[in-house]
């Protein structure tokens, strides 16, 4: 696990409250995909690896906020050049551990395991009496055809 480390300076952000309604680990889902193709356009689409990854780790991570971090309560995106930071933020001041080596057969227990070997980084920081589990992802732009101009932006 990477140590604590101060906020990017992005060039976008999006913050969405959470509730404890049904279907709100799809939802973050489904806003983190919207964030990704509006701001990485094609190297953020549904398919790409990064995307996939992105909305794995998403899942991941707020699904843990509900089991083992209080009450979650705030999820943030942030465009930093190529990467996105993604944030989940929850009551709990305890920082996530592993319980024991990773196990593949096991039916849960991944999360962690999955943060470390998806991401490019990630990490726990103290937030408001709670935390905040992190983690980037680089998105790669899709190559363009030699000859074909590149999109500002």
């Amino acid at each position: 696990m990477n140590g604590q480390r101060g906020q990017p300076v992005a060039t976008g952000t999006r913050r969405y409250r959470l509730t404890e309604a049904p279907g709100t680990v799809g939802a973050c889902r489904d806003l983190t995909r919207r964030a990704l193709s509006e701001w990485f356009g094609a190297a953020g689409a549904p398919g790409r690896v990064a995307a996939a990854d992105v909305l794995l780790l998403v899942s991941e991570v707020v699904t843990n906020a509900f089991r083992h971090g209080g009450v979650p309560y705030e999820l943030r995106l942030d465009r930093v050049g190529g990467r996105l930071w993604v944030q989940v933020s929850d009551t709990s001041p305890v920082r996530p551990r592993p319980h024991g080596p990773h196990r593949p057969s096991r039916s849960s227990g991944h999360g962690l395991y999955l943060l470390e070997r998806l991401s490019a980084t990630w990490g726990c920081v103290p937030r408001d009496g709670g935390k905040a589990v992190w983690f980037e992802v680089e998105v790669p732009p899709v190559p363009v055809p030699d000859g074909c101009p590149r999109p500002e932006g």
